[in-house]
């Protein structure tokens, strides 16, 4: 099966995702997050940057491939496609590999509650993007 890719619109999930990241962390729970990582000071390196966009950038392009295979096979389409595909990627992947994180790394559970919020939200945003921009 081929799927048909706009890269404008995946360039715009990318971007969307990033921006909701930087409210989330910087302006919203920023102390929050510092608090439950230990993190005394938020200064990311122009490299961290570029590799977060680059990562957000695969996340999106995977998602586009989910949302197609939900209207192929599943026959669920538009922003409802974007969600439910956004929502099982997120439980099946981001959830699940987060948790095995935490349980290893002792984490506390509020980091893993507000981690993962974003996750979801974030790909919700991106699978509405991805959805209706075809």
């Amino acid at each position: 099966m081929e799927v048909h890719v706009n890269y404008l619109a995946v360039a715009a999930a990318t971007i969307a995702s990033y921006i909701l990241g930087a409210i989330w962390y910087g302006a919203i729970f920023s102390k929050t997050w510092m608090r439950l990582t230990g993190i005394t000071e938020m200064k990311p390196k122009p490299v961290n940057i570029i590799l977060v966009l680059v990562a957000m950038f695969v996340m999106a392009y995977v998602l586009k491939h989910s949302i197609v295979f939900g209207d192929t096979y599943l026959h669920v389409s538009g922003a409802a496609g974007g969600l439910e595909g956004a929502f099982f990627l997120w439980l099946g992947y981001i959830a699940t590999v987060t948790l095995i994180t935490k349980l290893y790394e002792n984490k506390p559970w509020g980091l893993w509650l507000l981690d993962n919020a974003f996750w979801l939200i974030s790909l919700m945003v991106m699978g509405t993007i991805l959805s209706l921009w075809t």
